[in-house]
């Protein structure tokens, strides 16, 4: 099975700081193939039998164990990735050119619809906010650094671990995924 992972707040400030390519090389060591790194913020595309949460698993612990450090880890499959980039409910927009403007927020689990709905409070114009599964659409016209609609705060409304990416980045992991 294809797989990519995101790993939550590495090479941030200096902190949790992990090369790429000691992290390739920890991934190969636990038995992971046709590993590619992608970007400073711990993007990893790779190969494995194991199911999502047996990844997840194996990811968290040899970073523990190498690192000294928790690291929160999403994984999707490859061809999820591809649903992900289909199903983006912002079809109007120019997406090479919004590329940094639109989020996905990746969710640990889905989120109790009471979360939901209490989120959406928070969800003003001109901003967009769109919960597909396990991951949010997040469309932010005056940039992401400007969004009260940010990780942390997706993670403390939803009750749920998360990790976002720009649009940009999700599109270039699905390519390089598909190579």
């Amino acid at each position: 099975m294809r797989y990519i992972s995101l790993l939550r707040g590495i090479n941030v400030s200096g902190q949790k700081k992990i090369i790429m390519k000691d992290l390739k090389a920890l991934y190969e060591n636990i038995g992971f193939t046709n590993v590619v790194t992608y970007i400073q913020s711990g993007n990893v595309i790779f190969d494995s039998d194991g199911s999502e949460e047996d990844v997840i698993a194996k990811i968290q612990s040899a970073i523990t164990k190498q690192y000294g450090f928790n690291v929160p880890v999403q994984v999707r499959e490859v061809k999820h990735f591809e649903s992900i980039i289909k199903a983006c409910p912002f079809p109007e927009l120019d997406l090479v050119a919004e590329g940094t403007r639109v989020m996905v927020t990746f969710l640990a689990d889905i989120p109790s619809k009471d979360n939901v709905v209490k989120l959406m409070a928070y969800v003003k114009e001109p901003e967009r906010l769109v919960l597909v599964g396990r991951e949010v659409y997040l469309h932010c016209p005056n940039g992401y650094g400007t969004t009260k609609l940010n990780n942390n705060f997706l993670e403390k409304k939803l009750g749920v671990g998360a990790t976002t990416r720009n649009w940009k980045s999700v599109v270039k992991l699905w390519a390089l995924a598909n190579l």
